[in-house]
């Protein structure tokens, strides 16, 4: 299976509203609850009205089209990472999942993953 390092550092925040999010960014992902609204983007995409983030994130994702009857994809891959102590934040869409590292975690993470037979491209 093939993962694809994402360019630059991302930053998973709280926002007040999703009024000043760039939903039209490369990457922005949203998740709403009764008790908060959140937001995965590049650093540089932060909005104004964040009230608290974590900045430091790099992130890969998994190529392809992921069929919703696979099984233990994203398990698989936290488990590799687990077994190495890298903790993971992971964000699922439609088509694929998205798996981010601290940045200090990044090529450790990568050498563990190409170790258990993950093949990582740029």
């Amino acid at each position: 299976m093939e993962l694809k390092k994402l360019d630059g550092t991302f930053s998973v925040c709280q926002v007040e509203d999703y009024s000043l999010a760039d939903l039209d960014a490369a990457y922005c992902f949203i998740g709403k609850t009764e008790g908060e609204k959140s937001l995965v983007c590049r650093t540089e995409d932060v909005p104004a009205n964040a009230t608290r983030r974590e900045d430091g994130w790099r992130g890969v994702r998994i190529q392809g089209v992921l069929d919703f009857s696979l099984v233990g994809v994203l398990a698989d891959i936290a488990a590799v990472l687990a077994s190495g102590g890298i903790p993971i934040f992971a964000v699922s869409t439609y088509d694929t999942d998205y798996i981010f590292v601290k940045r200090e975690n990044f090529q450790k993470a990568l050498d563990a993953l190409q170790c258990a037979g993950y093949e990582v491209i740029d």
